[in-house]
């Protein structure tokens, strides 16, 4: 499962903020997730709880954000958003693309509470 490390670096990179920003806890973390990322929002959560225990985030709430799929045909320019990674232009039928959006994994927001 390789979601573990991926919340292995995730939490290297919350520590490191929460250390900077001198915060006393991290309420929530919100993470963007591309269709095509190659995550799985469930495993990625489980790990979330996982890890948690005994940091600043023990507490945290974890959001998960689904980035759908979006391509650009370069034989007609259109731009669409699918669920399915169908590669094929619902305008003009060819399989000439671009992805525009969905293979990122993106910390998006981390919200914590600062030390007085």
């Amino acid at each position: 499962m390789h979601e573990m490390s991926v919340v292995a670096g995730l939490f290297d990179l919350l520590e490191e903020n929460a250390r900077n920003e001198k915060a006393a806890k991290i309420v929530s973390v919100t993470l963007r997730v591309g269709r095509l990322s190659g995550v799985v929002p469930d495993l990625l959560e489980t790990a979330f709880e996982t890890f948690k225990k005994g940091t600043a985030a023990e507490t945290a709430r974890l959001r998960v954000e689904i980035v759908p799929l979006k391509i650009r045909c370069r034989a007609c320019g259109r731009e669409s958003i699918t669920e399915e990674p169908v590669f094929i232009c619902t305008a003009c039928g060819a399989s000439d693309f671009e992805i525009l959006e969905g293979r990122d994994l993106v910390l998006e927001k981390m919200e914590v509470e600062i030390q007085p």
